[in-house]
């Protein structure tokens, strides 16, 4: 029997940052988790692996690239153990990391799964094939999200693979299908695309990245066209069978159906591999779960107040299986406004600015407010951009197809929202999350000194497009 004052269930970004900062505070705190070290599916099956093999493809890309620039390279010769090794290494890097500070802390580890048996304790089934009982004051959910795979896409052959299997790099096919254009499809398919597969993206809405604003995907757009074979849109996938050659996938024109027009869209396709990416699912299916007061909404998500207390007043919930966006970060400052919370403060989790990230060639990134929110609100905001064709860094690297939008209240000239799309853009939107957080408003932006020649200054640039006083480009104030 163990007691502690904590239990935290997951160990993933947003449990093990709980964890740790329980540990901290001087918490009693034990941690409970399949994997022989904390990490979750972001660091040992999703963001971290998936990053490790997006460097290659732009380096891969770079490569061939460099011949406009009077560099010229031969064919990139591609080495998949390797690849696998170097990608491998990466996660166990970082997990025997996060090993060694569960050591340090002293946080009590068990490798198991969870039951719960009620609102003060739990059973876990070691991996070792012993039972631990466990009392708490009180309990932690963090366990995350799987992939989904709809019953009409299921197809009992490993060639169909979801994003786990996809990260695997079992082979180059010589083509795949991807089904969803979402983040997690278009950085898998531009990973596939760079290493010499030709790839087929298929999506069910007019346009990629479903929830972006339009004029930041269509940058990307134009070169995700480019690198994949073919971009499918408004095309479903409405049957998948297993041949000795591939996977052959039948299509149906969603705009054809309701405009007796098809376009380009097959009737059906022989594919080497198909890789299923609709999105995720909570993992909200908890053992026990029942024998206590805690509720899960309709689409499966555990529901929580802003302190991310259950309905159980003993159990908080962090991360995806509490509900979107399901992003590492997003579980990583829950966890710690739960331990807060638990440890007595009196604080909760309301962001005004979550960044999202799609670590595509180009990177896409945004925060707060965006325009299509504005639109669907009815809510006044005046837009400013900086087109990178005007950045004199984004010349140097030859990348002038990005682009800084910022969201502004017209009436306080605050900082409501922040896009972009270009190369490094997942490291330039920080700043844009600092500045809506500490209520910065266009002067702010614009007074704030860049470095030159950087794409930081984009921001600042943009934010003088605001006032109709970009040093270079020429766009008047909006009256």
């Amino acid at each position: 029997m163990i007691s502690t004052q904590l239990v935290v269930v997951g160990g993933g970004p947003g449990g093990y940052a709980a964890a740790f900062l329980a540990a901290d505070l001087g918490l009693p705190v034990a941690l409970v988790d399949p994997e022989v070290n904390p990490g979750g599916v972001c660091v040992y099956r999703g963001c971290i692996p998936s990053k490790a093999l997006l460097h290659v493809a732009k380096l891969v890309d770079e490569s061939r690239h460099a011949k406009a620039w009077g560099v010229e390279f031969g064919e990139p010769k591609i080495d998949l153990a390797k690849l696998r090794e170097f990608k491998n290494a990466v996660v166990g890097r970082l997990t025997s990391g996060t090993g060694q500070l569960v050591r340090h802390r002293k946080v009590q580890y068990l490798q198991g799964y969870a039951e719960i048996v009620d609102a003060h304790s739990l059973k876990v089934s070691l991996t070792s094939g012993a039972v631990e009982s466990v009392q708490f004051e009180h309990a932690i959910l963090a366990t995350g999200s799987v992939p989904a795979m709809p019953p009409m896409l299921k197809v009992d052959d490993p060639r169909v693979m979801d994003s786990t299997g996809a990260l695997e790099l079992p082979d180059i096919p010589k083509s795949l299908l991807v089904v969803g254009g979402g983040y997690i499809g278009l950085e898998l398919g531009s990973v596939y695309a760079a290493l010499g597969s030709a790839v087929t993206v298929v999506e069910m809405t007019p346009g990629l990245l479903p929830g972006a604003d339009r004029d930041l995907v269509d940058v990307l757009a134009r070169r995700i066209t480019q690198t994949m074979k073919s971009v499918l849109l408004e095309t479903s996938v409405v049957k998948m069978k297993a041949e000795a050659k591939g996977i052959r996938v039948a299509f149906e024109s969603m705009r054809g159906a309701a405009q007796g027009d098809a376009g380009n869209v097959p009737k059906e396709q022989l594919f080497d591999r198909v890789l299923v990416s609709v999105g995720r699912r909570p993992n909200s299916k908890i053992p026990g779960l029942e024998r206590t007061q805690v509720q899960i909404d309709q689409r499966g998500f555990i529901m929580v107040d802003e302190q991310r207390r259950t309905h159980e007043p003993s159990i908080f919930a962090i991360g995806d299986v509490v509900g979107e966006p399901m992003l590492a970060h997003k579980a990583s400052h829950e966890g710690r406004v739960a331990v807060e919370v638990i440890a007595g403060e009196n604080v909760a989790f309301a962001p005004r600015a979550i960044p999202a990230v799609v670590f595509t060639d180009p990177e896409l990134a945004w925060c707060g407010l965006t325009e299509a929110q504005a639109a669907k609100e009815n809510r006044a905001v005046t837009i400013a951009k900086f087109p990178w064709a005007a950045s004199g860094r984004a010349i140097t690297l030859d990348r002038t197809d990005g682009l800084t939008k910022l969201v502004i209240d017209p009436e306080s000239e605050r900082l409501l929202g922040v896009g972009l799309v270009g190369p490094g853009a997942g490291e330039l939107i920080a700043e844009g999350v600092l500045a809506i957080e500490m209520g910065a408003n266009a002067t702010d932006l614009k007074l704030s000194i860049h470095p030159h020649p950087t794409l930081t200054e984009t921001m600042m640039e943009s934010a003088e497009v605001f006032f109709g006083q970009a040093t270079h480009v020429y766009r008047p104030k909006r009256k």
